[in-house]
């Protein structure tokens, strides 16, 4: 997969996808990430990129012309998934990054300021939300999407499995994980666990699943269960 970040800090993004997965990923070639500078396309010779919101308000906007330019420079006629990272877009979702997974190439735009001008809309595809609350632009955002989207291309984590079986994969969150040793200042691993009955422990995770979203997304049970709210026991050890 292919994917272009359109921004206006640039700077940003080097730490985040050159190390740890991502990192890996970009140089065995599974991924193609490349981030391209607003400012080197705009017509103003002050590498301007935002001006004053027509109707008045504070902030300032961004600016269509360099936007437009550098979308059709990145893309040079060919086609893409385009996306506006935006406080009031859709939600990013689990399901949502797995339809992504699926695209050829994602061009992502960061959105900074009081927002872009609305006539951007016209070429782009739809807008996506990381959380129902503001930052300062969509660097981040686009950083989230990108590693989201990312590890669902078969390769990146090196096991199928490792996506498959994470919070939300299956509309619950992840059961309990636990490592060496087994009694760690008196805190004993669940003996289920080290029985090596693979048809119980798969019960006993099943479970606890269920008991972690209920405590602490119970949102997401009342979806599975077709409305109707679980509440977890009180005593409900984790």
């Amino acid at each position: 997969m292919r994917i272009d970040i359109l921004t206006i800090f640039p700077e940003m993004f080097e730490g985040v996808f050159g190390a740890s997965i991502l990192g890996r990923a970009r140089q065995s070639g599974l991924i193609d990430i490349r981030v391209h500078n607003i400012r080197d396309y705009t017509d103003n010779k002050h590498k301007k990129t935002d001006d004053y919101p027509f109707g008045g308000g504070a902030g300032m906007v961004m600016m269509a012309q360099p936007i437009f330019d550098c979308v059709d420079a990145v893309l040079g006629g060919e086609s893409a998934r385009r996306i506006l990272l935006s406080p009031r877009g859709a939600a990013l979702t689990q399901k949502k990054a797995k339809s992504l997974a699926k695209e050829e190439r994602l061009l992502l735009l960061c959105g900074h300021y009081e927002g872009v001008d609305e006539r951007v809309m016209t070429i782009m595809d739809e807008e996506i939300s990381i959380g129902d609350y503001v930052l300062t632009g969509g660097e981040l955002p686009a950083m989230v999407l990108t590693d989201c989207v990312s590890r669902l291309i078969p390769g990146v984590l090196g096991s199928k499995l490792s996506a498959e079986d994470e919070s939300f994969s299956d509309g619950l969150l992840e059961y309990p994980q636990y490592t060496r040793p087994a009694d760690f200042r008196g805190m004993q691993v669940p003996e289920i666990l080290l029985n090596g009955h693979h048809a119980n422990i798969e019960q006993w995770r099943r479970e606890q699943a269920r008991l972690k979203t209920a405590l602490c997304r119970p949102d997401l049970l009342k979806e599975e269960d077709g409305g109707e709210a679980i509440e977890a026991p009180d005593d409900a050890w984790l």
